[in-house]
């Protein structure tokens, strides 16, 4: 934690783009204190927050990346950086009225089989998984802080999407839909895999679903020897640079088939034991 917040000025901010700054920018290192458990209610993480939802609720984010698919009525809108964002915050203790703001702007951007997407040349057949997990999930929180039944309802028609999928099957011929959503990674930051859709879905509570089986299966194939589960590829690399691509303060565990990765364990324990197969 102390070295995910390492490079803050004095003001409290970091001096990179809240986002852009991939992973290092203020948006993602309230997404890895959140991720890791970083206690609630912190003042000194406020800066950061004004950050984020500065550039998030920008007139001039609003005109570039909210809109419409091409020739539909469907909405398109970057769905996992307003769910990410959203999550973090109420996870943190630190969401206000700006939260509820984004909660509407997902609630509105959801397509009608349950998910978003912000390809403006989308077909419109289906939503992005990758854009639409983190959306779930900070959905689920929203209805448990809050008890509001629209964002409850929503996150039941979010599962839906990959539940059907039976979290990473087409639906056209049971082929896997991207061989990368049976990896394991920690930290997934927006992406896809089925650990993050089992803890996703854990946290809502519907692991008993039959569809959770073959994904639960395909994640107990992975236990180690040692009783531990490996990071199988990783989203970020280490590095000293403010300008490398997807850097990361932290190296979080050993990546490799055959070691054990403790983040990865610990999310896959969590999960298998939510799930009674512990």
């Amino acid at each position: 934690m102390r070295q995910l917040l390492s490079e803050r000025s004095a003001d409290g901010t970091l001096p990179f783009h809240p986002y852009n700054a991939k992973w290092f920018g203020a948006h993602w290192v309230l997404v890895a204190l959140a991720e890791v458990g970083y206690p609630a209610g912190d003042e000194t993480l406020v800066p950061l927050r004004e950050q984020a939802l500065g550039w998030l609720l920008s007139d001039l984010y609003e005109e570039r990346h909210i809109g419409r698919v091409r020739g539909t009525a469907l909405p398109t809108l970057h769905a996992s950086i307003d769910g990410n964002l959203v999550w973090a915050l109420l996870r943190l203790g630190l969401a206000d009225e700006r939260v509820d703001y984004l909660v509407a702007r997902l609630l509105r951007a959801q397509w009608p089989d349950g998910g978003w997407n912000c390809d403006r040349k989308a077909t419109g057949h289906a939503s992005s998984f990758g854009e639409s997990l983190v959306p779930l999930r900070a959905l689920n929180v929203h209805a448990r802080i809050t008890g509001r039944s629209d964002t409850r309802d929503a996150v039941v028609r979010a599962a839906e999407l990959f539940l059907e999928h039976q979290l990473f099957r087409r639906l056209s011929n049971a082929s896997v839909i991207d061989p990368s959503f049976l990896q394991l990674h920690f930290p997934c930051y927006w992406h896809y895999d089925i650990l993050m859709a089992l803890t996703v879905l854990a946290e809502a509570e519907m692991l008993d679903d039959e569809r959770c089986i073959e994904a639960l299966e395909v994640l107990e194939s992975k236990q180690l020897p040692d009783g531990g589960f490996p990071a199988e590829a990783k989203f970020y690399r280490v590095s000293a640079s403010t300008n490398a691509n997807g850097r990361s303060l932290v190296r979080w565990g050993p990546t490799s088939r055959k070691q054990s990765n403790e983040w990865v364990s610990c999310a896959a324990l969590s999960v298998l034991t939510a799930a009674g197969r512990r």
